[in-house]
């Protein structure tokens, strides 16, 4: 392929620094940019980087809040054809290590959230690293302490020289993304400008994404679904504004002073914002939002109608995706407002879309334009693998040798791990994982089905299903629940939920209502536990099983007695 027609996220340089050449695109606080500025900033770091040495291909590590220094560095080491890897700065130093030891970089940047990194990573703790540098602007004790450039140090020395290109790294590659480690430990994903770009499409034509935007940067820049999101919104020319990380309170200050219309979420950033708003009986700047993307997850549908509520004037859209996928592969509307113009006021007429929970799964909507789904079915059954194949999916992982073209067909999808169908109208359902199924007396048992059946009973705020050993079954299914509010436990309350009018809920009222809902028998959890606290969630909001399978197996003894 020639240099001319391939794909580069910096290709929206073009764009920012003509139709939005005095327009604001970033707020960081009271630090401010226009189109114009942002792209001299990037190429300003680029040339320093150029001079400082760093070459073609090379990893350049980043953990760091979000801000606009951090889309900035992005940008500036894709610009050179480097390589950028954002790290989770949630990690431990020793996680962080694990994971720069195998991607080997020769650049770690960090701001105060994980300065400490700086003196552990000396001597043979990572040995490929040559430069340590601050995103932020520390204090010269910071910087004499670790030893450490700045961004301002790398601008100032950088001479400028001619016109510049952007340049690809081998491979077409520019991020290492890593997987949030839900099964295991995270592994290094290895995205293509290409990915990037048709990705950033398609969120554009499905969300409907414009320049008009004021995006704001709830999920982390080291998450896929952060950067997708930001690339999308580069690509447009829309505004960027920044809050270091994900904080219900910080994220309504800022959707009001800054009259925000576009963010993403995952289910838990909804509650913690819903709650916010109930506990502080907010009632400014929410109707700005216009555009509210939801992934790592659905929402239930008491979750969709309060954030109807709380957002009354956006579109709520939710999206099927993984890292190795550069983010979203499906999408589907779950409300959608719709503007009427009347003579005397504008009246809000909506349209909530059928509740995408079934007893058999979860609907996870269509694939976008570009992508190709098809599912690898065992017999007769119409449910099976997911797999996916198209310029979206990932280049390799990133400790995996570059491979020739296969010309096995099969071994051109990628398996995506879950499992489920497509309808009649070409909505893919979700219905379990490959590697979380739970095996009870021979049967396969995927944890989301039930779960699905759970969460649709009133007094059920959230569930997770888990399976436990068993000397008979192999294993049992369990299913820990968290109760709505004003809601009760009792281990014998079916009598009280047909006498009275208090809010009790039992094992045998749920275990019934499973069979209402036609969940085969099989299926039903054997024991039900009630979780008093939050669920245990990766950086990236999905639910750690593994760790809640634990502390279900510890508390194994004191279970009430198995049905």
């Amino acid at each position: 392929m020639g240099i001319l027609s391939e794909a580069h996220i910096c290709q929206c340089f073009s764009r920012l620094a003509t139709q939005k050449r005095n327009s604001l695109v970033t707020i960081n606080g009271a630090r401010q940019k226009t189109g114009q500025q942002l792209v001299d900033s990037v190429l300003s770091l680029a040339r320093g980087l150029l001079q400082l040495g760093l070459q073609n291909g090379d990893v350049v590590a980043i953990s760091a809040f979000n801000s606009d220094w951090y889309l900035e560095w992005i940008l500036a080491v894709a610009f050179i054809g480097g390589i950028v890897a954002p790290l989770n700065y949630r990690w431990s130093f020793e996680e962080a290590r694990m994971a720069m030891v195998t991607i080997r970089p020769k650049m770690l940047v960090t701001d105060e959230s994980c300065y400490y990194w700086h003196s552990a990573a000396r001597g043979d703790a990572i040995p490929s690293l040559r430069w340590h540098v601050s995103l932020s602007s520390p204090s010269l004790d910071i910087i004499n302490k670790y030893n450490m450039l700045t961004a301002e140090m790398l601008v100032e020395q950088s001479v400028i020289y001619g016109s510049m290109n952007y340049s690809f790294a081998p491979e077409g590659a520019v991020i290492i993304c890593f997987t949030s480690g839900t099964t295991g430990r995270p592994k290094g994903v290895v995205i293509s400008h290409t990915a990037l770009i048709v990705q950033s499409l398609a969120k554009v034509a499905i969300v409907g994404y414009s320049e008009d935007d004021v995006y704001l940067h709830t999920a982390p820049l080291c998450h896929i679904g952060g950067l997708s999101s930001a690339m999308a919104m580069l690509m447009v020319g829309a505004c960027h504004a920044f809050i270091p990380k994900f904080e219900a309170t910080l994220a309504l200050e800022a959707i009001e002073q800054h009259h925000v219309t576009s963010l993403i979420t995952v289910p838990a950033m909804m509650a913690d914002l819903i709650s916010s708003v109930r506990l502080k009986r907010i009632q400014k700047g929410r109707d700005s939002v216009k555009k509210i993307l939801n992934g790592g997850g659905g929402l239930s549908d008491n979750l969709i109608k309060d954030a109807t509520r709380l957002f009354p004037r956006a579109k709520l859209l939710s999206a099927y995706g993984m890292t190795e996928t550069c983010s979203s592969l499906t999408f589907t509307t779950l409300f959608e407002p719709m503007l009427e113009a009347s003579d005397t006021s504008l009246q809000m007429l909506a349209v909530t879309h059928s509740s995408p929970v079934k007893a058999r799964g979860v609907c996870v909507g269509k694939p976008a334009a570009h992508v190709e789904i098809k599912i690898c079915v065992d017999g007769s059954s119409n449910v099976g693998r997911i797999l996916t194949r198209g310029p979206h999916v990932m280049l390799r992982y990133w400790d995996q040798i570059p491979e020739k073209a296969s010309n096995s067909v099969e071994e051109t999808w990628l398996d995506t791990g879950d499992i489920g169908f497509i309808d009649d109208h070409g909505n893919l359902w979700l219905v379990g994982r490959t590697n979380g199924r739970i095996k009870s007396g021979g049967e396969n048992i995927y944890p989301e089905e039930v779960e699905a059946v759970l969460i649709q009973h009133p007094g059920v705020l959230s569930s997770v299903v888990v399976g436990i050993p068993d000397p008979r079954l192999t294993e049992l299914v369990v299913a820990c629940i968290r109760l709505r509010e004003n809601w009760q436990w009792s281990d014998d309350s079916f009598k009280y939920s047909v006498q009275s009018d208090e809010l009790f809920l039992s094992s045998t009222i749920l275990r019934l209502h499973c069979r209402e809902k036609n969940l085969t028998g099989f299926k039903i959890p054997k024991i039900f536990i009630l979780w008093k606290t939050q669920f245990p969630l990766t950086t990236t909001g999905k639910i750690r099983r593994d760790q809640i399978r634990k502390e279900v197996m510890s508390q194994q003894l004191s279970f009430p007695n198995k049905l």
